[in-house]
């Protein structure tokens, strides 16, 4: 399936970055507050996570050539592993101009205005998060998927702010600005780990997720009897590309045509019962001791 539309929604992303960057930076410029600059910042991150998310689907919505035979679509693990870099990026500038305020404290201004800036921004990201997820989840896309959590993180982050803010508005305590700003850090540093993790898992050839894999072997169940037998099952995701490969082993008298069939149902079935994958399987004697020693990874 060509995935070159899946880039409509990073344009969806990069439309909203510049929006509520100007709204939160202006809300920031009313009222001087710490936490809403750090809201902005974050904003920032969304920017430039969009830009790397719009190159990097483009890149894997490429077929397969000569050099990349397997495809593209492992490109989407650098663009989450870059999100995730910059949002501990962000992080740290948070905390930084968090503490400074600390020790430097101000009072707010123009608090009522500033608030309503923000919730119309919190609600642009909320709106085109739950868009953006919703695709990425129907078509497996690492990117969208990390986009989304981040924007869905900046939204839950705003409404932190908010309620922090107003909170000084009401009770005047100044220093509880510059705190929220801290908490704000720590929550998307949690975020940007989780997505690294991620994109690291991917990158590393990680297998299907446990529930795909015993999908797999329930399909091969149904086929497994005494003159059928499989090993060397393996798996791996690769963007919103899966892989499953196996060894078949059946009595050697059979011939090249009966055992032929006997994959082209199997590989038909697991075809059936995933979207977007490849099935490599090997067909191998049962009477021979050779097909026995070659289930690791490397040939015993």
């Amino acid at each position: 399936m060509n995935r070159a539309f899946l880039t409509r929604y990073a344009w969806l992303s990069l439309l909203a970055a510049f929006i509520t960057i100007g709204l939160k930076t202006s809300a920031y410029l009313v009222t001087g507050s710490v936490g809403l600059l750090s809201d902005a910042m974050e904003s920032l991150v969304n920017l430039a996570v969009a830009v790397m998310a719009l190159v990097v689907l483009t890149i894997a919505a490429q077929p397969p050539d000569e050099e990349h035979t397997y495809g593209h679509t492992k490109a989407e693990y650098f663009s989450s592993g870059v999100e995730g870099a910059l949002i501990l990026l962000a992080a740290a500038s948070i905390s930084f101009a968090a503490v400074d305020r600390l020790l430097h404290p101000r009072g707010l201004e123009s608090i009522g205005i500033g608030l309503a800036i923000s919730v119309i921004a919190s609600a642009i990201n909320f709106g085109t998060a739950f868009v953006i997820l919703r695709a990425g989840r129907r078509y497996s896309s690492p990117t969208l998927e990390a986009n989304a959590q981040h924007l869905f993180t900046d939204v839950w982050t705003s409404v932190g702010v908010l309620l922090g803010v107003g909170l000084v508005a009401l009770g005047g305590w100044a220093w509880l600005d510059p705190v929220i700003a801290v908490l704000v850090a720590a929550n998307i540093t949690w975020t940007g780990a989780r997505i690294l993790r991620r994109s690291t898992l991917g990158l590393m050839d990680t297998a299907l997720p446990p529930d795909e894999v015993n999908k797999v072997k329930e399909i091969l169940k149904a086929y497994q009897r005494e003159e059928v037998r499989f090993h060397a099952l393996r798996t791996r995701q690769s963007g919103a590309r899966r892989f499953v490969s196996l060894h078949v082993l059946v009595p050697g008298a059979w011939t090249v045509q009966r055992g032929h069939r006997l994959l082209e149902r199997l590989e038909a079935e697991i075809r059936a019962a995933f979207e977007n994958v490849t099935v490599f399987t090997h067909l191998e004697s049962l009477e021979d001791a050779a097909s026995w020693e070659d289930q690791s990874l490397d040939r015993g």
